[in-house]
Order: structure tokens, then C-alpha cells, then sequence
């Protein structure tokens, strides 16, 4: 391109000598900051408001000398100086400029007072604007192996690995584990109730590492935790009792209330600040949410049982439950946490270590007591109120007053405490989490203190003391307990071997309490038939 097809630079008047060079214009017509040269001619603008396009002649209007381009004269500045006809984008020089230099009137456009998309009643998540043929969904993992051309080791352990093999093969028992090993905050809950991804992964391996579905060998635990007894028969705990509250206030609880009696002793005694346990959900009849206790009052308000986990260890990051603890320091805050058997396995492993866990770490730390629920299996929410007793058995959640697992039966109660189901509990299977097959532990191992129905008379709890701590919490409750030694050893001992059974016939790798604590992937993928690396594989 030649100097001649370039034609004038922008904004520079042709210098007036006849030829083809350009020249910045002398100052002494420009408008000074401090006043206006009174010798320089005005120069009017269109009105910004006129609608016909015609100069109405008034002093912001437009004048034999508008410079505007928009209003037909003809005569603006750029055509007087043969430079490229204006244009708003600044393309063919300043709009609102002169060719002395002077600044015009500038008509600003007034943002927009409505919404540009409607949040409320549309879709907040759609992107709005996206040119026809582009493509905005983020790339898949195997991007990564496109740009770098390096390959995963297989040992190399992601979030995607425990989402294979654990979360969509329907073996997550939703514990929470996970959420609360994760030390970049990348793991949440979804509305599914399950583990999901909320943002990216570092492939740090501890959400496989601790997952007693995934990673965590939890019989190696066991013997960490108890002792090399603790695998045999029901463990080897310090004493065993039946006993039930004294109290008007059991009438609500589950079985003897021991479970509330010994929190709230705890409380009164100011061995802990709170206790995190199980509440109804606000929104959906008998569906469990975590809840942190933290007067005697809230404990029996939510006293009683919920067949369904409420990822108890997902719900550990203290500042959810700031407005209720004491004004302590982190390392001074003490919980107590019920749970599951898989859950208390869970809290223990990743206490032993010292590693950071994100939100979640002072949560994890200032759980003190721990108190496992004698568990065989648990229940997805949906499938066991939605489907199995509403659907299948007209039973709204609404009736439902009280829910019961005895002596092999499933038990519904109405609200004035009428029995209106009572059917063998192998009736609702196809309402288990599936990954409580393969859970040998009946009786929390783990655990300080074991509460439940099996192995004690109707309004009695079968309480077995695993630790000293354990021994504690059962002292401080004892002066308020009806009890005796636990009625019927051989009943609990009968539920764990049964459950070990069961376990046994599930599970596709070896039950060894001596192997190592964590499983490598790899070894699970050879055992359950997963996929290496399924982030490559775009999972």
C-alpha cells in the first residue's frame, strides 16, 4: 500500500501546503483549559435530542458549520480537510472534535434501567448473546493431554476416579468423607444428595484415599482405631449395657433416648460446645439434614431416628454454624458427631493425619465424641418415602409419625402412633444404598460410644462402651439411666456375623485388617473392573 492509497492520517488536517505530507495543526485556536481562544470560531453541533434530522438552529443544534455528518450539510470539518467521513467507532476520525482541536458537546447514552435477562422466570444459567456457530461449553479434561502431550500416571489419583468407580456405579453411601478430605474446597454436595465437583481438582488422591467405598480399607481401621480385638466377633469393647432415660421427655426419643441423654450430659457439663446430629429437612417430610445441637432443648426437639444419611462429614466447616458456637478459638471449639459405622470410620482416618482439609479443618479437629448408630444398611430418601411407602403403599410422608428397623421388620407409625406398616425389611431393599453391602461393620468399630435396639427389650438401648472417652460420656450420663447389663450379647454378635456375611459376598476385593490402610486405584480398577484414568476418557 502506498502513502497516496493510505490517504490522510486520522485525525491530522492536511498540513495546507499542496502537498501530501500532514502536519499537526497549530495550538492557538484550541480551547485552553484556563479559557477559549476569543478568536476561534464556534462551532456548533446537532442537538442530540433532535428527531428530524434537520438543524433547528438553537445553540446545541446544528449550524452551516455542524461537522457532524448526520444532519445532511454536508460540511463538517473531515470533509473540509479531506479526511475519511466520520464515524461513530472512531474508525474515520474523532466525531466530536474540530479541525482546531476543540472539544464539543459530547451526548453520553443512558444505561439501560431494565433487566437484560430474565433471572426470576427464565434460565439464569443460559448465555445470552452467543454468535451462531460458536461453541461455549467448557472443555473436557482430555484437553489437558492435547495441549501438554503428557501422560497421567495411573497411580495419579483425581476426584473423576472416585466418581467412577464409587459415585456412579451407585456404591456412594453418602458419608461425606470426601467433602471433608478435600483441602482445595473442590468437592461439594449436589442436589442429588451425592458428592459432585464444584470446581477444578488438584488430583491431590484424598478424597480416594479416605472414601470407605474408594481408598479406605475401613477393616485396617478398625484395628488402628481398637486394637488388634477389634476385628474379632463384635470388637472388643470395655462394657455393655441396656438401659433407658428416666426422663418424661424419652417418649419422643428412639428406643431408651440414650443417644440424647449422654449429648445432652456432655453439654451440661461443658465437655463440648455442640453436637452435630440429624434434623427433619424444612422443605421435605422425614428427609435427614445435619444439624448442630447446641442446648438440651434442640437435642430432644430432634430426638429420634432417620433412615437416611445426611453427609454428616460435608457439613463440618464451622463458620455454617458460627451463630451458634461459643466465642472460642478453632483449636478450643469440642463436638461430639452421631453418625454411621461408615461415617465414624470416616472422622478417624482422617484425623489420624495432619494434613489440611480446606473449610472443613477446624470442623474435623473439634470433633471429640463420637457415638455410632448400629447400622446394617441405610436408605436412599427418595426411593424409600417417595417410592416405597407413598407410591407403593399410599403412606404420605405427612402420616408418617415415627419410622422404626426391629427384629427384621420395617415399622411405620402415623403421628398418633398407630402402627400402619410393619413388613420384613428385605421388602425394601430396592431402597438401600447399594455400597452398604459391602459395609462389615454392624457395630461402629470406631467408635466411642455404640447405641442401638439390637440385642435389648422394647423402650431399652443397647449401649457398648468402646473407649475410655466413650467411658466418660457414659459416666457423666449413668446417674440418670434405668439399667442393667445388655439382655441378649448373642443377638448382637449373631446381626454382626450376619452383616460380615453379607459384606464377605459383596465385596470384590479382599477383606485383609492387616493390608495397608489405603487401596491404590489401580488395585480397585483390577478388582471392580474400573477404568484407568476416566478423566482422559472425558468422564
Amino acid at each position: 500500500m502506498t502513502e497516496r492509497d493510505r490517504g490522510p492520517f486520522p485525525r491530522v488536517p492536511d498540513g495546507g501546503d499542496g502537498g501530501n505530507g500532514a502536519s499537526v495543526p497549530p495550538t492557538s485556536g484550541a480551547r485552553d483549559p484556563a479559557g477559549a481562544d476569543p478568536d476561534a470560531k464556534p462551532i456548533r453541533y446537532r442537538r442530540a435530542d433532535a428527531e428530524d434530522g434537520v438543524d433547528d438552529g438553537s445553540e446545541a443544534g446544528g449550524s452551516e458549520e455542524c461537522g457532524c455528518r448526520s444532519c445532511g450539510c454536508g460540511d463538517g470539518p473531515s470533509e473540509r480537510n479531506g479526511a475519511s467521513a466520520v464515524a461513530a467507532d472512531g474508525s474515520g476520525g474523532a466525531v466530536n472534535v474540530g479541525p482546531d482541536g476543540s472539544l464539543g458537546d459530547v451526548a453520553f447514552t443512558e444505561p439501560s434501567a431494565e433487566p437484560t435477562q430474565d433471572v426470576d422466570n427464565g434460565n439464569p444459567a443460559e448465555r445470552v448473546g452467543v454468535p451462531d456457530g460458536v461453541d461455549l461449553d467448557t472443555p473436557s479434561y482430555s484437553i489437558r493431554s492435547r495441549m501438554n502431550d503428557i501422560e497421567t500416571p495411573d497411580e495419579k489419583t483425581w476426584f473423576m476416579e472416585l466418581d467412577a468407580a464409587v459415585i456412579d456405579d451407585g456404591r456412594c453411601i453418602q458419608c461425606g468423607t470426601c467433602v471433608a478430605a478435600c483441602p482445595s474446597d473442590s468437592i461439594g454436595i449436589g442436589d442429588d444428595d451425592l458428592p459432585e465437583l464444584v470446581k477444578m481438582c488438584t488430583g491431590c488422591s484424598l478424597c480416594w484415599d479416605f472414601c470407605p467405598r474408594g481408598g479406605l480399607r475401613y477393616e485396617r481401621q478398625w484395628k488402628i482405631t481398637g486394637g488388634e480385638d477389634n476385628v474379632k466377633g463384635a470388637g472388643d469393647p470395655i462394657t455393655e449395657f441396656s438401659a433407658t432415660v428416666r426422663d418424661d421427655w424419652r417418649e419422643g426419643a428412639q428406643d431408651g433416648g440414650v443417644v440424647t441423654s449422654v449429648l445432652s450430659h456432655l453439654l451440661e457439663a461443658g465437655e463440648i460446645d455442640g453436637a452435630l446430629i440429624a434434623t427433619e429437612s424444612d422443605d421435605e417430610p422425614w428427609k435427614a439434614e445435619s444439624f448442630l445441637a447446641t442446648s438440651h432443648e434442640e437435642l430432644v426437639a430432634n430426638a429420634g431416628s432417620f433412615y437416611n444419611q445426611t453427609m454428616a462429614l460435608g457439613n463440618l466447616d464451622l463458620d455454617k454454624w458460627e451463630h451458634k458456637l461459643p466465642e472460642k478459638e478453632p483449636e478450643e471449639i469440642s463436638l461430639a458427631m452421631v453418625g454411621t459405622p461408615c461415617e465414624i470410620e470416616g472422622i478417624r482416618a482422617i484425623q489420624d493425619f495432619e494434613w489440611e482439609y480446606g473449610s472443613q479443618e477446624d470442623g474435623v479437629r473439634a470433633i471429640d465424641y463420637t457415638i455410632a448408630l448400629m447400622c446394617t444398611k441405610n436408605f436412599n430418601y427418595r426411593r424409600l418415602i417417595g417410592e416405597q411407602l407413598e407410591e407403593k403403599r399410599g403412606i404420605t410422608p405427612d402420616e408418617i409419625g415415627k419410622m422404626d428397623v426391629l427384629h427384621g421388620d420395617m415399622m411405620v407409625y402415623d403421628r398418633d402412633g398407630e402402627l400402619i406398616v410393619k413388613e420384613d425389611v428385605k421388602n425394601f431393599h430396592d431402597a438401600t444404598l447399594k455400597g452398604c453391602d459391602e459395609c462389615a461393620d454392624f457395630t461402629g468399630y470406631c467408635a466411642d460410644l455404640t447405641v442401638g435396639s439390637v440385642g435389648s427389650s422394647d423402650e431399652y438401648s443397647s449401649v457398648i462402651v468402646r473407649t475410655e472417652r466413650g467411658m466418660k460420656a457414659w459416666e457423666l450420663t449413668e446417674p440418670n439411666l434405668d439399667y442393667h447389663d445388655l439382655e441378649d450379647r448373642s443377638a448382637v454378635g449373631k446381626l454382626q456375623s450376619w452383616d460380615k456375611k453379607k459384606a464377605f459376598e459383596s465385596l470384590e476385593r479382599p477383606f485383609d485388617p492387616d493390608a495397608p490402610r489405603f487401596i491404590e486405584y489401580t488395585d480397585h480398577a483390577q478388582n471392580y473392573g474400573t477404568v484407568l484414568n476416566p478423566h482422559e476418557s472425558d468422564h
